[in-house]
């Protein structure tokens, strides 16, 4: 318990230093530029990829598993707009991006601190954690609610793509499914969701990537904490915030 209790202190404390005004701006600029790259833009294949797929086996899974005679044959594309945009899109879609963009953090900024770059930076007089953090985190925040969107349209071409070569159902069947009783809002409960899921991601990686203490073996330890601490937030945060966007 007091080890958890110092944890979290360590991390307020830490983000404390990282939320401070840049001292150089246009090198922090930069950075974000890089970070945007690095973080989202690098990882908008996967995104796609997964998202077209998962859309596909969602579509065949309900077709196959709810299909009755007293189901509105609409029903499927139904269904998967809700999946996708409540959960798949939002929350599932973060958790593989925790794989992939906070082991990507926690190894750069942990082995930065065993190579002593960051102690480095103390040395000159520059803050390591704004300059180092704060741009991976605006980054973040700013390109996932992006990657989410493009998560559900993908998926939704996958829907289509099972109906047009697939032949599982008719495409105009999905697509009455897909507008059937449509709420706007569910699409912003999505990309509110991402915001908080970024923070998460970007944050706790960064946070056991530049606590590290020790060596190479340190370096890898915290990549795999700062995966698995993520997912556990990404899913405590789901469940807090389904309960208080979708009453």
């Amino acid at each position: 318990m007091f080890k958890a209790l110092r944890t979290v202190g360590r991390y307020i404390m830490l983000m404390g230093r990282t939320f401070s005004r840049p001292e150089r701006m246009r090198m922090f600029f930069r950075q974000y530029r890089n970070e945007m790259e690095q973080l989202g833009v690098n990882s908008i294949g996967i995104v796609l990829l997964i998202s077209f797929f998962i859309g596909a086996v969602i579509t065949i899974q309900i077709k196959y598993n709810i299909e009755s005679p007293w189901m509105p044959r609409w029903t499927v594309g139904y269904v998967t707009r809700e999946i996708l945009l409540l959960e798949f899109s939002s929350s599932i879609m973060c958790l593989i991006l925790a794989g992939k963009v906070g082991s990507n953090i926690a190894s750069e900024l942990g082995t930065m601190r065993v190579t002593q770059q960051i102690d480095a930076l103390e040395i000159m007089g520059v803050n390591s954690a704004c300059y180092l953090i704060l741009p991976k985190i605006i980054a973040m925040v700013t390109i996932i609610p992006l990657l989410v969107i493009f998560s559900t349209f993908a998926g939704i071409i996958g829907a289509f793509g099972t109906c047009w070569f697939g032949g599982i159902m008719t495409a105009t069947d999905l697509e009455y499914g897909l507008q059937y009783m449509f709420v706007e809002w569910y699409v912003w409960c999505s990309i509110i969701k991402s915001l908080f899921f970024a923070f998460i991601i970007a944050s706790v990686s960064a946070f056991f990537g530049y606590t590290v203490d020790g060596g190479s073996i340190e370096v890898g330890k915290a990549s795999t904490d700062a995966v698995v601490t993520s997912s556990v937030l990404i899913l405590f945060a789901d469940l807090i915030l389904t309960q208080l966007l979708t009453k």
